[in-house]
């Protein structure tokens, strides 16, 4: 038996809540990015490509679904267009106007889709989400 006295767990960790506004904001995060880093490429599109990472594993698992719905979409862009990118990149020749020809269909092919996402974000119906507090595990 433990030498520590159960604590009740209702009182401890009470239920958080993530507002409706904070879900969409969110949700936002990795079209943003993409604008930014698509209209300015050098440096930000190399520095989003590794944020990018760290905001998908953020909001996919967010508590609110959608967000991660609207998330995975806006990767699945991402890096469905710089990975073709880079793979047609190789084999250009060290002359700027390739790269500047694939960076301006990349954005021809995610300005307008990523504009379309934020507005779908913006008038979608968004509700406050309950947070399940941290269950400890029972070692009895």
């Amino acid at each position: 038996m433990s030498e520590f006295a159960p604590v009740p767990l209702d009182t401890d960790n009470p239920p958080k809540i993530a507002t409706a506004a904070a879900s969409r904001s969110a949700a936002k995060w990795f079209n943003y990015g993409t604008l930014v880093a698509v209209l300015i490429p050098l440096p930000l599109a190399i520095f989003w490509t590794g944020m990018s990472m760290l905001i998908y594993a953020l909001n996919k698992h967010h508590p609110n679904p959608k967000v991660g719905y609207y998330t995975q979409l806006a990767a699945y862009r991402f890096y469905g267009v710089a990975g073709t990118a880079v793979a047609v990149a190789v084999f250009f020749p060290p002359k700027i106007i390739f790269y500047l020809v694939i960076w301006a269909i990349a954005a021809v092919i995610l300005v307008p889709w990523t504009i379309y996402d934020l507005y779908r974000i913006n008038h979608d119906t968004w509700i406050d989400c309950v947070v399940a507090p941290h269950e400890p595990f029972n070692d009895e």
